[in-house]
C-alpha cells in the first residue's frame, strides 16, 4: 500500500513524479488511470491524442487539498505512460480516415476506389484493436483489485473499459456528460466512431442498464428516434431543456436530483469535455455553444456520492491540445475531481 504519511502536499510538485505530482507507481496506487492517445475517427478538430501527456503536465499545478474529498489522494493515483506504438498507430490511421472522409463527403462512390475501401477496412480493424487493447489493460488492473479510470483521446476510447466493467458488475448505468448523443450507427462508415460509442455500448454490452445523457445540444434525427425507441435505456437531459427550466425558476439542485434519481445503484461517469461551455475547452474536437460551468458537474459528482450510489469507473475524453495550457488545465482539474470521487466511493 502506498505510504504518503511523510509526503508534503504543500511542496512544489516534482516533475519526475506521476500525475498531480504524486510518487505513485502502478503497484502501490489504488487507482489506475489508463492513458489512451487515440483519435482516429474524429470528424472535426484534432489534438485529443496528445491530451494525456498535456494533462499530466498541467496536473502538477493542481493543489491536492479538496475540501469535499480531503484525503482521497493519499490512496494514490497512477496515470499509465503513453503507449508510443498506440499513438503512432492512431496517427497513421487518422491520416487514412481523413482521406476517406474527404472522399465520401464529395459524394464519391466507395466501391469505385480500392484505396478507399482499404482505408475504411484498416480504420475499422484499428477500432477493434483499440477496444481489445483497452479491455485487456482494464481487465488486468481490475483483476489486481485496482480502481480504473481512462483518459483519452476521443470518445471512442472507453469501450474496452465498459466491457471490462461489465464482467465485474451484473448491471450498471452510465452518466454521460456530453454535447452530443454519440448514438450514431457506424458514423461515416466507422463502426467504432467517437460518435457511435453509446450506440455500441447499448448494443454490445447488455450489463449497461441505462445511459443518462446530460448537456446534449447537437444531435441527428436518427439519434432522436433511437432515444424515443430505447425503452427507457437512454434518459436525456438536453442542455436547452435544463436552461429553460432554470429560466422558469427551477434550480440546478432540483434538476440534479432528478438526474441522479434516473441512475441505477452503480454508475460509470463518462465525461466528454465538450459538455462544458466551450470557453473552458476551446480546442475540444467538436465544440458546441452552450454547456455547463465546471462547478455544476463537480456538484453533480458530489451529489451522486451523497445519494449512496457507487461510482465504479470513469472516462475523461475529448480534451484538445491547443496553443495554450488552458485546455489541459481544465482537463487536469476535471480529472482530479473524477479520481477523488471514484476513490471516495470505494
Amino acid at each position: 500500500m502506498l505510504d504518503l504519511k511523510n509526503f508534503d502536499q504543500n511542496a512544489v510538485s516534482n516533475p519526475e513524479n506521476n500525475v498531480f505530482g504524486l510518487p505513485s507507481t502502478e503497484e502501490n496506487a489504488d487507482l489506475i488511470v489508463i492513458s489512451v492517445p487515440w483519435e482516429v475517427t474524429v470528424s472535426y478538430g484534432s489534438g485529443t491524442a496528445k491530451a494525456p501527456e498535456a494533462i499530466c503536465r498541467a496536473s502538477l499545478q493542481v493543489d491536492l487539498y479538496d475540501p469535499q474529498f480531503p484525503d482521497a489522494w493519499k490512496r494514490g493515483f497512477y496515470l499509465t505512460p503513453t503507449d508510443k506504438q498506440l499513438q503512432l498507430k492512431s496517427a497513421y490511421l487518422r491520416r487514412e480516415a481523413e482521406l476517406y472522409i474527404d472522399y465520401i463527403s464529395r459524394g464519391e462512390e466507395l466501391k469505385a476506389n480500392q484505396f478507399m475501401c482499404k482505408s475504411i477496412r484498416e480504420v475499422n480493424e484499428g477500432g477493434e484493436y483499440l477496444n481489445d487493447w483497452v479491455y485487456q489493460q482494464a481487465k488486468t488492473h481490475l483483476k489486481n483489485k485496482k480502481l480504473v479510470g481512462l483518459l483519452g483521446g476521443d470518445h471512442s476510447t472507453p469501450f474496452g473499459l465498459y466491457k471490462a466493467l461489465a464482467e465485474q458488475h451484473d448491471e450498471y448505468g452510465i452518466l454521460q456528460i456530453d454535447a452530443h448523443c454519440d448514438l450514431k450507427k457506424a458514423y461515416e462508415g466507422f463502426k467504432y466512431s467517437h460518435a457511435s460509442i453509446m450506440y455500441n455500448a447499448l448494443n454490445e454490452i447488455p450489463q449497461i442498464k441505462t445511459i443518462t445523457q446530460v448537456g446534449v445540444r447537437d444531435m441527428s434525427q436518427d439519434e432522436w428516434e433511437f432515444i424515443q425507441n430505447s425503452n427507457g435505456r437512454v434518459i436525456p437531459y438536453f442542455d436547452q431543456d435544463i436552461k429553460e427550466r432554470q429560466f422558469g425558476g427551477d434550480t440546478f439542485r432540483e434538476i440534479a436530483a432528478e438526474i441522479i434519481n434516473s441512475l441505477p445503484q452503480k454508475v460509470h461517469i463518462s465525461f466528454d469535455i465538450d459538455g462544458l461551455d466551450p470557453k473552458l475547452c476551446p480546442n475540444t474536437g467538436t465544440p458546441v455553444p452552450g454547456g455547463f460551468e465546471l462547478d455544476r458537474m463537480f456538484y453533480l459528482f458530489h451529489e451522486i456520492l451523497k445519494s449512496g450510489r457507487k461510482v465504479i469507473g470513469f472516462d475523461l475524453v475529448e480534451v484538445g491540445v491547443g496553443d495554450t495550457e488552458w485546455n489541459a488545465n481544465v482537463g487536469a482539474r476535471a480529472l482530479f475531481k473524477l479520481c477523488n470521487a471514484l476513490i471516495t466511493s470505494n
